[in-house]
């Protein structure tokens, strides 16, 4: 039996993967977590979003890794890089950085066949106070998510202790976009949502494998996709932050594949 078709699918579909099969996700986690400590140096006023993409590149091939998002549904970039108001999926190119902007670098690796996938925020400059809240309660909202998970937990737990906290802040989380089931493929069931009500959804079983990774708003919820077809904006053009982890289900809770090893994933770790 080949590793794609190893464990047993859920009847809502959601794979569920074998205790071996956690050391595959967590080599993979933990390249993609390298290279998002070490582009850190890179993100400063001045820089450009395409240099920053081209580091990216050269730090995925010498990992011995593959980018996932290079040629997946015709994107051509090793990583999204989202900036102020850009929610998610923020395409590389040539715009400049400038002092206190804020942005989310995503990354996604394959190594041996199993799928990495992280994301923080960095800033350019100095952090400024009403971006610091944001990224604080965006950051705050990931783990008051990954604390829900433990078998036996619905996928509606995690989203209403994302939901609940975001909104106890005063800021909005975006409905558009959610987390995803991941493993030896990119993206799979379930849909992950970063709002809900408890006791929803598919219980959480230990070997399942999926990120968890809400967009935050200062502003409104609603966003729109730009005509790039990638480019998802906040309607109201107030600022957006993201976090992202790929966990497991483990016996009694979770394992973090993605955990920064440099203690980096938070911009003010310095």
């Amino acid at each position: 039996m080949n590793n794609e078709m190893r464990g047993r699918v859920t009847r809502d579909g959601i794979r569920i993967y074998e205790p071996g099969d956690f050391a595959g996700m967590h080599a993979a986690g933990q390249v993609a977590a390298r290279i998002l400590d070490d582009i850190a140096t890179h993100v400063f006023p001045g820089q450009t979003t395409g240099a920053i993409d081209d580091k990216i590149t050269e730090m995925v091939e010498a990992a011995g890794a593959k980018s996932a998002t290079i040629g997946y549904k015709g994107y051509q970039h090793a990583s999204c890089i989202s900036v102020n108001h850009v929610v998610c999926h923020g395409i590389p190119g040539s715009k400049t950085l400038k002092d206190g902007d804020i942005l989310n670098i995503d990354v996604t690796v394959i190594v041996d066949g199993w799928f990495g996938d992280t994301s923080r925020m960095y800033v350019a400059g100095k952090l400024p106070r009403k971006a610091e809240r944001l990224i604080q309660v965006t950051h705050d909202a990931l783990f008051k998510g990954i604390e829900a998970v433990r078998p036996g937990n619905t996928f509606g737990d995690i989203g209403h202790a994302i939901q609940t906290y975001v909104e106890a802040h005063r800021m909005s989380v975006v409905r558009d976009f959610c987390g995803h089931g991941l493993g030896r493929v990119f993206h799979a069931p379930p849909n992950v949502l970063h709002y809900s009500r408890p006791d929803t959804g598919a219980v959480l079983e230990e070997g399942m494998f999926f990120t968890i990774e809400p967009m935050v708003n200062l502003g409104r919820p609603e966003t729109k996709t730009l005509a790039d077809g990638w480019t998802a904006v906040t309607r109201d053009k107030s600022l957006s932050a993201q976090f992202e982890h790929s966990v497991g289900v483990t016996a009694d809770g979770v394992e973090i594949f993605t955990l920064s090893p440099a203690g980096k994933f938070h911009p003010t770790y310095t």
